[in-house]
C-alpha cells in the first residue's frame, strides 16, 4: 500500500468521525494477526493543530501498523518501526507518556471511557502503545482479541530525542 492509497483511505475514515468514536482506517495482517487501526476526532483535532494532519510523516506512521504488534519485542530498542508499549514508569519522563497517560488514559473526560464501553473492556485491560516512525510517533491504546487487535489512536507526538 503506498501513501497516497493510505491517504485515500484516511479521507474516507475521516467522513464518518462525526457519528462514531473511533473508525476503522484499515486492517493489517500479519503472521494471521489482524490489526485494525483506528483513527479518533482527538487525534484529527490534535493533528491538525500541529499542522501534521494527512501528512507524509503521519502516513508512513500510520503505514508501519503493518509491522503489528509482537509480544516479544513490545519494547522498541530504536532504530525500529512498528507498535511499541509506552511504560508508564519510564524515567525521564517524557512528552508521550504525559500525552497519553496524563493527558488522555487519567484524564476523566477524555473519552477513554466511552472507548472501554464500546469495546466491551477496561482501562487497565488496554495496552498503552506508539506506533513508531522515523519522524513521528502515533500515540494509542491497543486492545487484544483472540484472532485480531485494535490500534486506537488518539494523539501524536513528532519531538526529537
Amino acid at each position: 500500500m503506498d501513501l497516497s492509497q493510505l491517504r485515500n483511505l484516511v479521507q474516507t475514515a475521516e467522513s464518518q468521525l462525526d457519528e462514531h468514536l473511533f473508525v476503522v482506517v484499515h486492517t493489517f495482517k500479519r503472521d494471521g494477526q489482524n490489526t485494525a487501526v483506528c483513527i479518533t476526532d482527538r487525534l484529527r483535532k490534535k493533528c491538525r493543530k500541529g499542522k501534521v494532519w494527512k501528512s507524509k510523516c503521519f502516513l508512513t506512521a500510520l503505514k508501519n501498523a503493518r509491522y503489528g504488534f509482537d509480544e516479544d519485542l513490545a519494547r522498541s530498542r530504536g532504530g525500529r518501526d512498528g507498535i511499541f508499549l509506552l511504560d508508564r514508569d519510564y524515567q525521564p519522563r517524557n512528552t508521550m507518556q504525559k500525552k497519553l497517560f496524563d493527558q488522555y488514559i487519567d484524564k476523566s473526560d477524555s473519552g477513554i471511557d466511552d472507548i472501554v464501553v464500546q469495546l466491551d473492556t477496561t482501562v487497565d485491560s488496554l495496552k498503552p502503545v506508539r506506533l513508531v516512525s522515523h519522524h513521528m510517533r502515533l500515540l494509542g491504546i491497543l486492545h487484544q482479541e483472540n484472532d485480531s487487535d485494535w490500534l486506537i489512536l488518539v494523539d501524536y507526538d513528532d519531538t526529537k530525542g
